[in-house]
């Protein structure tokens, strides 16, 4: 009868013991990133069977178990690594936030543009002056060294977002060994205790998982073998002991662009970024998509277009050395850059034949064999594919044609035509008398006219090139009052040519139009501008593209594409903002619905923790009292 009341005293006491034991560690790793509250599980030791009935044997503890809910630790990760994201977007965003918003205000971009036009403004009023002149070229450079800074700053951001990824990566491969291995070592010592759950080895595996899923979104299978860990598009970053490794390099279209390798086994594959979601290398895969190219192509949509359609007017006057003029800004030109895996000699040629109509799209060409495939890419967005078969094409603005060399199957190309207008514009014109303000040609009509017919001062037509016979001499002489015969032309001279007041007369590239009623007899000359210092129609003109809608297939001018930008990157930088605090929000209330059922309450654990005392200290009473009893039947055998 002792041995059972002590085998049960003892049970008891080992029990409260090991309840004890696990209190304490309970309140000891409160403050322990990833740490689940722990729990003995104890159950009635088998009854012995006696003519009395079924005696109680005391207890056994089977087991120690973690308060682990799988599907909150799921709904964990799974905000976790959506609020990583949207945080490290919202945290990339405010830099271009800034960026732009800055270059709103007193030294920015449209302050620029606004000075530039000003002095354009003034030098139209004052042609004649050098002083004018040379204001108006000052502050084209300061202009363009505002987009060569903003261009710099873009370069900065998007190096900055490089090294991240580089280091998110590190990071990644880093959780990967530690899961893999983790995973062996559980397995191992598990089976040594027969089975029995490494409970604080499993706390850290949980821990790493979470860290992983804040620098991508992973999904984790359990198995015999313990974790194996899949990324976003199912690749395998953990199975079992074995772990693979990621590696950002530079991409084969574009070496500035960092691209992600999956390595297992020998082999290498470039991983989809669109798979590459959730995390902080969710985010910056993201923010680079949809920002920084979207940015970098709209200003050089702004420097682009601004330098190509002010070339096109400026080529149309003439400087104050009589000489038609030339280009005033370098206009960048696309780029377009061959696949470094291409296995054909083909070189693609790209050309802007039209600023109004340029996008702020990338766009990726193809060759399958037998037909070339053409896909923009806009602010992350593949869009619609066109199919085609023969050079020369044109898109956006854009003429495509194949400059050399031979396409293969498979070759690939990618065509960003305004990625380098911000930084490569420059100032062309150097000296003053460079500046084409006055108007190549000059009207005029003798006194000795009888009508009453008037002469417009002319204007030079549009597209380029110039006609060779601009600037000659011509005279118009009325026969009647509704037609006239033309002279020194160069390339004929029509006769009887009809005449209706007031409207458009054009020939060798220019335009003038004869109000009133001119008389028969009566002639008006155009001929060259040889005294066009003081003249400022073509400053006039060029001042006029300040407010025209010369981008953006017309919809836009200089300052309001610009706009469009600024006013894009602030309502995303808004959206990020009211989206990463909701989903910080809710991943503040998973966790804390998590931590009610798998974290540590101290209040708790110290009502356990007199409970276990009690228990301890009655078993111990237990023990006590089955040694009195021995001692009193010791007594009577004596």
């Amino acid at each position: 009868m002792s041995n059972g009341i002590f085998g049960i005293g003892l049970s008891a006491l080992q029990a409260a013991q090991r309840g004890l034991l696990v209190t304490g560690h309970n309140i000891s790793n409160t403050a322990t990133p990833g740490y689940t509250r722990q729990q003995v599980i104890q159950s009635t030791s088998d009854a012995r069977a006696t003519g009395s009935g079924f005696i109680g044997q005391g207890v056994q503890v089977d087991t120690v178990k973690r308060a682990y809910n799988q599907f909150l630790s799921r709904q964990v990760a799974q905000a976790g690594t959506e609020s990583s994201q949207l945080e490290t977007y919202f945290s990339q965003m405010k830099q271009i936030d800034s960026l732009l918003a800055d270059s709103m205000g007193g030294s920015g971009l449209s302050p620029a543009l606004q000075d530039f036009f000003g002095s354009l403004q003034e030098m139209a009023t004052n042609p004649a002056e050098v002083a004018s002149r040379q204001s108006m070229l000052s502050n084209a450079e300061m202009l363009v060294r505002q987009f060569h800074s903003m261009n710099s700053q873009l370069n900065e951001i998007q190096e900055g977002v490089n090294r991240q990824i580089e280091n998110s990566t590190a990071l990644i491969n880093t959780l990967g060994a530690q899961i893999a291995k983790l995973n062996e070592t559980i397995h191992m010592a598990e089976s040594s205790a027969n089975g029995q759950p490494a409970n604080d080895l499993r706390d850290q595996r949980d821990e790493l998982v979470a860290q992983l899923n804040d620098e991508v979104r992973a999904t984790v299978v359990q198995s015999d073998e313990g974790y194996s860990v899949f990324l976003g598009g199912g690749q395998p970053l953990v199975m079992g002991s074995q772990a693979s490794q990621l590696t950002a390099r530079p991409s084969a279209m574009d070496a500035d662009r960092l691209e992600i390798i999956h390595v297992m086994g020998g082999s290498s594959i470039p991983l989809k970024e669109a798979n590459l979601d959730g995390g902080k290398l969710g985010g910056l895969l993201q923010f680079r998509n949809e920002i920084i190219d979207t940015v970098r192509n709209g200003l050089g949509r702004v420097a682009i277009g601004l330098a190509g359609t002010f070339n096109e007017q400026h080529r149309l006057g003439q400087d104050a050395q009589g000489n038609l003029g030339g280009d005033f800004f370098t206009t960048p030109g696309p780029v377009v850059a061959a696949s470094t895996e291409n296995t054909g000699s083909a070189v693609i040629d790209a050309e802007i034949v039209s600023y109004r109509d340029l996008d702020v799209s990338d766009y990726r060409l193809s060759f399958d064999g037998a037909n070339y495939t053409l896909q923009p890419i806009r602010n992350g967005v593949e869009g619609t594919v066109q199919t085609f078969t023969t050079f020369p094409q044109t898109v956006d603005g854009v003429r495509l044609n194949l400059a050399s060399g031979t396409v293969a199957a498979g070759d690939e190309f990618l065509i960003r035509p305004t990625a380098k207008g911000a930084g490569q514009i420059a100032v062309s014109v150097q000296d003053t008398d460079k500046i084409a303000a006055a108007a190549p040609i000059r009207t005029s009509a003798p006194t000795t006219n009888t009508g009453t017919g008037r002469i417009s001062a002319g204007t030079v037509n549009a597209p380029l090139p110039t006609d060779p016979n601009l600037q000659q001499a011509v005279t118009l002489t009325f026969t009647s009052a509704t037609t006239f015969d033309v002279s020194g032309t160069g390339t004929g001279n029509p006769a009887s040519v009809p005449f209706t007041a007031g409207g458009p007369i054009t020939f060798n590239g220019w335009t003038v139009q004869i109000t009133g009623t001119p008389q028969p007899g009566d002639t008006f000359s155009i001929g060259p501008n040889t005294d066009g210092v003081a003249d400022n129609r073509n400053a006039l003109l060029l001042g006029a593209l300040q407010s025209s809608n010369t981008l953006a297939a017309g919809g836009a001018s200089y300052r309001g594409a610009y706009g469009q930008l600024v006013s894009l990157m602030g309502n995303k930088t808004r959206e990020l903002e009211v989206t990463a605090g909701a989903q910080a929000a809710l991943l503040t209330q998973t966790r804390a619905l998590q931590q009610s059922e798998a974290g540590v309450n101290l209040d708790e654990e110290a009502a356990n923790l007199l409970r276990y005392q009690q228990a301890y200290q009655a078993a111990s009473k237990v023990i006590q009292t089955a040694n009195q009893m021995f001692d009193a039947l010791l007594e009577i055998t004596r």
